[in-house]
């Protein structure tokens, strides 16, 4: 089995994280397994598998040409190609090669492009509807083609797969598998990891990439509103310049502290010792982030965008806001640090959610769809 994505650690996100853990899943359960990516300097963490990767810092060009042929070379080798990420690439290789494709979906692929194109500015709701420009009809041309290509589309979230059918994707060929919380593994009491972290006031931390759907900036703004507060944000991105730049303008210097890149069991650790894990998002899928928080026994603050209210519910788990609030957000916010009784309840509700996100649960679901894939398309090759 071939896996192959975007982006691999030491890079942080949702998708760097599954392809190394569902990579070992499949090892585990005596599949052959490699993987490509594109890393930073073309040099990626191996889990215990062949990892090939090719470096990020090129020209688009260039990169796009050798990102082609690697993943084509690479697609000559396995019974079945699964692509989370890539995706154009992905369809190419596995076309060229006769080989199944499955297709991991976090978001709509057209919609993205359009978004780092310049050429479209709303959620990807609204995305899906007809547009007048030829650019965008011609991206969400290259998205269904890219698609019929798949065997079969596996998405996390409800949100996402009631749009598959306006990409051309019958809803036989989607199969809706909830991203699973990470292994967090024994952790220390939360007052422990508070004391060894520093943390003497209300904290709320971020996790993930920065980028423009996480409308940092918006989270900035709301925390001048809880009087003592901080922010920690864990990761690195392309928008890391307008958060520091929102975080100047804010004079918020000393209550918000960018971390950067740690490695995954402090950024769990720093989820543990928070009051909650904070997500302002402008549209998301099924943010690992999420996740993550929950598993770690920390409730969720956030804008209630794409499939976050599968995950998250308000008084449960999580307190949740209408996108771009950010008098709502402040006061979700202040509410979680003022009102213990609230606090503790919502780290309860965290704690007992999380079991609905069971690893082996979902990366069984995705292994049989592999399988069932390489059965249409006959027997493995000996």
């Amino acid at each position: 089995m071939l896996i192959v994505s975007g982006i691999w650690p030491p890079d942080v996100g949702g998708p760097a994280s599954h392809g190394p853990e569902f990579g070992r899943f499949l090892v585990s359960r005596s599949h052959d397994v490699r993987a490509v990516t594109i890393a930073a300097h073309g040099r990626a963490e191996s889990f215990g598998f062949p990892v090939t990767a090719r470096p990020r810092a090129r020209s688009r060009l260039v990169r796009m040409a050798v990102g082609t042929v690697t993943v084509a070379a690479a697609a000559a080798w396995p019974d079945v190609v699964y692509s989370t990420g890539l995706y154009y690439k992905s369809a190419l290789a596995a076309t060229v090669n006769r080989v199944p494709l499955v297709v991991k979906l976090t978001t709509d692929p057209a919609f993205e492009r359009s978004r780092r194109l310049g050429l479209y500015s709303g959620d990807v709701a609204g995305f899906q509807q007809p547009h007048p420009g030829k650019a965008i009809r011609y991206l969400k041309l290259v998205r269904a083609t890219m698609l019929s290509r798949a065997e079969r589309l596996v998405i996390p979230s409800q949100y996402l797969a009631d749009m598959a059918p306006a990409w051309g994707v019958p809803a036989a060929r989607v199969t809706v598998v909830p991203n699973p919380a990470p292994p967090v593994g024994q952790l220390a009491p939360r007052e422990e990891l508070r004391r060894r972290l520093g943390i003497d006031a209300a904290t709320f931390v971020f996790v993930g990439r920065l980028a423009a759907a996480k409308q940092l900036p918006l989270a900035v703004s709301a925390l001048r509103q809880v009087p003592g507060a901080s922010l920690v944000i864990i990761g690195d991105g392309p928008e890391r310049q307008r958060v520091e730049e929102s975080v100047a303008d804010s004079g918020l210097e000393g209550r918000v502290v960018l971390k950067g890149v740690l490695p995954r069991s402090e950024a769990i650790e720093w989820l543990r010792a928070a009051d909650a894990a904070l997500l302002s998002s402008a549209y998301e899928n099924f943010p690992h982030a999420a996740v993550e928080a929950i598993a770690a026994g920390t409730p969720v603050v956030s804008t209630a965008v794409g499939g976050v209210p599968e995950i998250i519910e308000t008084g449960v788990n999580g307190i949740l806001v209408p996108p771009g609030d950010e008098r709502g957000l402040a006061e979700a916010m202040r509410s979680v640090t003022k009102d213990a009784k609230l606090a503790g309840a919502l780290r309860e509700g965290a704690a007992a959610s999380a079991g609905r996100y069971g690893a082996d649960q979902a990366y069984e679901a995705i292994e049989r769809v592999l399988l069932a894939a390489v059965a249409r398309n006959g027997s493995p090759a000996a």
